[in-house]
């Protein structure tokens, strides 16, 4: 009796530090993968999470494919879109009078029918777009242009050569992709990278960051070189300071 329970409690203190060491280890595991997930740089400085930066609202939840049926509806409408205009050539006047006649016939249908079944006839639903709905989309249109505006006019009379350059950088890049496909297939490219890029990057923000961390170095390296060898002596103008 007195072996077996000596056996017993062999067995049980094994085990017991077979466990211990198992928590050490992966306790150590873990401080090691945090303080290595805190040592990456984020992507632009971010310190809050990609859903809040979206807006935290339905916006950044279709963009994120919380409701993957939404999602994936509001794409596939997209693409549809896409299709008729771009690969089947029809035209938005077009489309738009074959809809007006399919809103039309189903109207007529509608409120004639009530005559061939010797109903009394009902009202035929109107469709009326609220006059609110046009303000709200002229007022943040506008409201967009003129901070795009601003913010070009504000690049072009300060003195940062650095932000001049970037921003006709970008616009000489807009312009080229522009002579490749035209405004409705950009806007779809944007449509279909706002709805993986976000998703993407949730999944894989590390090695996201990291890579971008590596080519945002290289990109620096070579503009010290550039800004020592050449920006550095041309001469800077004087910014006029608007109020």
């Amino acid at each position: 009796m007195s072996e077996k329970i000596t056996a017993e409690n062999l067995i049980e203190s094994l085990v017991d530090t077979f466990v211990e060491k198992k928590k050490s280890v992966s306790f150590f595991q873990g401080e090691k993968s945090d303080s290595v997930s805190s040592q990456i740089n984020r992507l632009f400085g971010r310190e809050k999470p990609v859903h809040h930066i979206l807006g935290g609202g339905k916006s950044a939840d279709v963009l994120l494919w919380r409701n993957k049926k939404i999602s994936a509806s509001v794409l596939t409408s997209a693409t549809v879109v896409w299709v008729l205009f771009e690969w089947l050539n029809y035209h938005f006047l077009t489309l738009l009078c074959f809809a007006l006649v399919v809103v039309m016939l189903a109207q007529f249908v509608f409120s004639n029918a009530s005559g061939f079944f010797n109903r009394a006839p009902s009202d035929v639903p109107r469709l009326v777009v609220p006059e609110e709905l046009f303000v709200n989309i002229a007022t943040a249109v506008g409201g967009e242009v003129n901070r795009g505006l601003r913010f070009l006019q504000d690049v072009a009379c300060g003195a940062n050569l650095k932000q001049f350059l970037i921003v006709v950088g970008a616009l000489f890049a807009g312009a080229v992709i522009g002579g490749w496909c035209n405004f409705i297939s950009v806007i779809y490219i944007g449509f279909v990278a706002a709805h993986t890029l976000p998703i993407f990057y949730e999944k894989y923000e590390d090695e996201v960051d990291n890579f971008a961390n590596k080519v945002f170095g290289q990109m620096q390296h070579h503009y010290r070189n550039l800004d020592a060898s050449v920006l550095s002596k041309i001469p800077k103008g004087k910014g006029k300071k608007h109020e």
